[in-house]
């Protein structure tokens, strides 16, 4: 059976279809081109009309002629839209004029960077000029790097290079950066949160550099869907970018399916487990000879469908060829090898996590099932464009876990299909990652006097390095006096560079298989908490505090731990407010005081607890942001003290999983906690703060749409189909004390924030 005979069975099964929430049918769409713009190099058109392309989409030839007019551009297109070209073409145009020119593309994973630099590899191989186009990254071999430094006309790389490797040591780059025309930022809606804050900072580095050497280049940017492109893009790069978003691509017909699994328990709103769902799904896609993708949340379920999936096929060897898996742990060369195989179609279904969610060539596949919801909207889409090709049907399936974010989304197709996506949010001037950067900037180059890093306190920060001994200050100028390489103690992916890292003692010769930031280590790394890697259970053995290493051993058992954390909070500074009759909002700088003081042990796939046991850690403190609200004595008229507790339990559980829908975040990034009687407020209050230090905006950003935030919380409680709570929506009954409703008084307390005139 072809898929539209498959999609047709679908929709004539009863008992599929009364659990299918919403199927839309996006039409298909034509392409819409543009002629070569003449500032192309003519060996440049002759070179894309051998490879078959005539005219550029819309959006390609725009974006061409902007940069040609000396603009910065962040162009946002689905997937699969040849947005490659919006760089490609004018980096090579540009080399084409003047071979001095020099480009920097940027690419969040190595896996990206050599999937690029091979199309772009083709691309100049055509034109049949000798333009040097290098991946610079940790792989890159010794021997190389020193042509690359000299003779790279295009250095392809990610972050976390360019923070390391190569401003540090920018006097050994000394002809990329006089010669720098251009920067491209691919996937600029990956840098989000503390990698886009960092990232920001980084950039301000290269510019200073750029700036040293003479030279200004220009940006060239490329997204996915998301509510705010070009402020995203501006923030990184600091300077003002032209937003091309007038996509040209055509598109098959698209189905998109939103399948809610049935309940299994209604008093406790458990429904049938959604990875079974996706293998049923993806077995009948298969076993029909339907290239397909699966998309889950984790490695470990990886494993466990690709297991399920190879079965489909008798002979053990040809179910081994034709499933295959791909997520972060696997070697190189065997990403390479699964990514063949799906372009030539010799793998017919492949479970991944969201390692292929981001632009690698794997073809144009015809089905996608993706097995909880990814987190966001413009995650969803990405995967969802993984399926489809220019003019033929495609399907994606999206199985919802029991989840209060996956069931919000799943009920609530019209804000899926409807709503701006999420916003992507950094704070490049969160002082903790700022003042790391200036160290590493100042390394890098002197600080003149009236030089400004991003703030206008750039100076005190200065002062303070001089006073702790790592800056002198002669002159007109603060150099660097201190024997330390800044920017091998600086992780991009974390607010902190305090990191603990995790040996494995298992064997004889020991070695680091992971870290983890200073603030999640007592919750993750405590003594005899279960530590999950790649799919295999690891015991902590011993966490060493003041060194930051943490010992485990690998074990095999059918549980996981979960610590408890209790929270204290104190107000340090108020940013806003604003008074009502039942509540008060207020944002603001905060100290969060944080212990943990248990474990439990809970057995996979029933959940029990079966166990528990205490952790002896030191306190940690931070300051970060945070938006609060607090209850007036009207408010909570009538309630005990047992009940208003329970509202503000079953308040926290659904904010903390509501409010990832309005944040491209993880939802660890931000946290809920809540106090009877806060000494602040002497009010029952509720705390909603960024988990990192000095914050990164999330809090700032729900503070401004408190109103949306609480309708789309009392939207997820009213249609969960549970009686009094459960873990779709304010929590598992066994958690709240007493015996009255925390599903009625979570919404009593939401009708009050709601009702505040």
């Amino acid at each position: 059976m072809n898929l539209e005979q498959i999609l047709e069975n679908f929709k004539n099964s009863e008992e599929l279809m009364k659990n299918i929430t919403a199927w839309i049918e996006i039409p298909p769409k034509d392409a819409v081109y543009s002629d070569f713009p003449e500032c192309m190099d003519i060996r440049l058109k002759e070179a894309l009309k051998r490879r078959g392309i005539t005219r550029l989409y819309s959006h390609q030839a725009c974006a061409v002629r902007e940069v040609e007019n000396n603009k910065n551009v962040v162009v946002v297109t689905p997937t699969a839209s040849g947005k490659t070209m919006c760089y490609n073409i004018p980096v090579i145009n540009n080399i084409l004029k003047d071979p001095e020119s020099r480009a920097i593309f940027l690419f969040p994973t190595k896996a990206l960077s050599q999937d690029q630099t091979t199309e772009l590899h083709e691309l100049i191989t055509e034109v049949g000029v000798d333009i040097k186009t290098y991946t610079y990254d940790g792989d890159t071999p010794q021997s190389a790097r020193k042509a690359i430094r000299q003779a790279g006309h295009i250095v392809v790389t990610n972050p976390d290079m360019l923070h390391s490797g190569i401003l540090p040591h920018h006097t050994k780059w000394n002809k990329l950066f006089e010669n720098l025309k251009f920067i491209v930022i691919d996937e600029v809606h990956h840098y989000r949160g503390v990698f886009g804050s960092h990232l920001a900072n980084v950039i301000r580095r290269l510019k200073r550099i750029c700036n040293f050497y003479g030279s200004n280049p220009r940006f060239i940017c490329c997204s996915a869907t998301i509510a705010n492109p070009d402020e995203l893009a501006c923030g990184i790069t600091g300077e003002d970018v032209v937003l091309i978003d007038n996509n040209g691509a055509p598109m098959g017909k698209k189905h998109f399916i939103f399948y809610n699994p049935p309940v299994v328990n209604k008093e406790l709103g458990i429904r049938k487990s959604s990875t079974i769902e996706a293998k049923i799904m993806a077995q009948n896609l298969i076993r029909n000879n339907i290239q397909t993708i699966v998309f889950t949340r984790s490695r470990l379920n990886v494993e466990v469908l690709v297991t399920y999936l190879k079965d489909v096929y008798s002979s053990k060897f040809e179910g081994e060829q034709r499933v295959r898996g791909y997520r972060g742990g696997y070697l190189p060369s065997l990403r390479r090898e699964i990514e063949r195989g799906l372009r030539n179609g010799s793998v017919t279904g492949v479970v991944s996590t969201n390692a292929l969610e981001l632009g690698i060539d794997i073809g144009n596949l015809e089905a996608c099932v993706i097995c909880g919801y990814p987190g966001n909207i413009s995650s969803t889409w990405q995967q969802a464009g993984r399926a489809g090709r220019r003019n033929s049907v495609s399907a994606t399936f999206l199985i919802a876990s029991s989840s209060p974010l996956d069931q919000y989304i799943v009920s609530n197709s019209d804000y899926f299909f409807e709503k701006s996506p999420e916003y992507g949010l950094i704070n490049p001037d969160n002082l903790a990652i700022l003042y790391n950067h200036i160290k590493c900037a100042a390394f890098e180059l002197p600080f003149t006097e009236d030089e400004k890093f991003g703030v206008e306190t750039t100076g005190e920060i200065l002062s303070f390095m001089e006073d702790a001994k790592i800056l002198r200050h002669v002159g007109s100028r603060w150099y660097w006096m201190n024997d330390v390489f800044p920017a091998g103690d600086i992780s991009l992916r974390s607010a902190s560079n305090e990191n603990f890292i995790i040996i494995d003692i298992s064997e004889p010769k020991h070695r680091v298989i992971g870290e983890t930031d200073r603030f999640s280590a007592p919750m993750l790394l405590h003594e005899e908490a279960i530590y999950m890697h790649e799919g295999q259970q690891y015991q902590v053995e011993e966490l060493d505090f003041d060194n930051k290493k943490a010992y485990v051993r690998k074990v095999d058992v059918d549980y996981y731990t979960d610590a408890n954390l209790a929270v204290d909070m104190k107000v340090i500074d108020v940013f806003r407010s604003e008074e009502g009759k039942l509540t008060d909002r207020f944002s603001g700088e905060v100290m969060v005081s944080a212990i943990v003081t248990m474990f439990k042990k809970i057995k996979l796939y029933t959940h029990e607890n079966i166990g528990s046991g205490p952790v002896n850690l030191p306190e940690l403190e931070m300051h970060t942001t945070s938006y609060w609200i607090s209850f007036s004595e009207e408010a909570t008229k009538g309630l005990s003290q047992l009940e208003i507790q329970n509202g503000l339990f079953g308040l926290s559980n659904i904010i903390a999983n509501c409010a990832p829908i309005y944040l491209m975040c993880d939802p660890g990034d931000i946290r809920v906690v809540y106090q009877v009687k806060a000494p602040f407020t002497v009010k029952p209050t509720l705390y909603i703060y960024d988990s990192y230090p000095g914050g990164v905006g999330f809090s700032e950003k729900l503070y401004n749409i408190h109103q949306e935030l609480f309708i789309a919380a009392g939207k997820m409680i009213e249609q969960c189909e549970c009686e009094c709570g459960c873990p779709s929506c304010v929590g598992p009954l066994n958690e709240f004390s007493g015996s009255g409703n925390p599903k009625l008084l979570t919404l009593k307390l939401i009708g009050y924030t709601l009702s505040n005139d």
